[in-house]
């Protein structure tokens, strides 16, 4: 498989994603950079963490003008998996290929540690090697990671199942103090109506091997391949 990192000024996890793709996985990592027009020869896609632009005006706000985001609404509108983790969930955001928007941690720091998530929807491409209401220990890193939508829109979210992860405890409780950021439904993670795009918080890549004591992130990636090899999506060749 073909996939896609996409690279933007100031992203900090591009290498850490295409090392677990090709070294740890095996798969054929290609770097995007965010003056590219196509996607050509792509399976799926990856805006990784990072601070794009310096995350001048707010985080994402600025990528989302970058050329290749015209290719990744292309790609997605025709059933292409993408993923956005961390900043690139930021970016999915105001690209408005998820809804909601990113707020603020309600601590007004920098939170960076270990956290767990629970998976709320197993049946997602991104999920598909995780248990209904598995419990997943993965790491943040971010100071804008306080999710915010409308109740409406929560609402229609919660009744097609979007919501694909929430912060829990260790034990799988979904409670305010397992709530590291002030995140509205302690949301760590949503798909679209789609679901062939997913934006997340936390970084599976910086957890997706052996060498570093817990690999739950790889099930992320491992559940993408599956996803891709299966043909539950279909994968698009897109030129713009």
């Amino acid at each position: 498989m073909n996939i896609g990192v996409v690279v933007f000024p100031g992203s900090n996890c591009d290498h850490d994603c295409v090392h677990i793709l090709s070294d740890v996985l095996g798969q054929k990592a290609i770097e995007v950079w965010h003056k590219e027009t196509s996607l050509s020869g792509v399976d799926a896609v990856i805006l990784p963490g990072g601070f794009s632009y310096g995350d001048y005006l707010r985080t994402g706000a600025i990528a989302r003008f970058s050329p290749v985001m015209a290719a990744i609404k292309q790609f997605s509108a025709e059933g292409g998996m993408v993923l956005g983790i961390c900043n690139g969930f930021q970016i999915l955001l105001e690209a408005g290929l998820l809804p909601g928007a990113m707020l603020r941690n309600t601590s007004l720091h920098f939170i960076c540690k270990d956290v767990y998530v629970r998976v709320e929807n197993a049946a997602t491409p991104f999920t598909g090697r995780c248990e209904p209401w598995q419990v997943l220990k993965l790491p943040i890193a971010h100071a804008d990671g306080n999710y915010y939508t409308d109740e409406v829109t929560l609402s229609q979210m919660k009744a097609n199942a979007q919501v694909v992860f929430r912060y829990c405890t260790p034990e799988g409780k979904i409670m305010p103090e397992a709530n590291p950021n002030g995140s509205l439904d302690n949301i760590a993670g949503i798909r679209n109506a789609a679901g062939n795009v997913l934006g997340m918080m936390p970084h599976p890549e910086r957890c997706a091997e052996d060498v570093l004591g817990n690999d739950d992130g790889r099930l992320i990636f491992l559940s993408m391949l599956d996803a891709l090899k299966k043909a539950v999506l279909q994968p698009k060749t897109v030129g713009v």
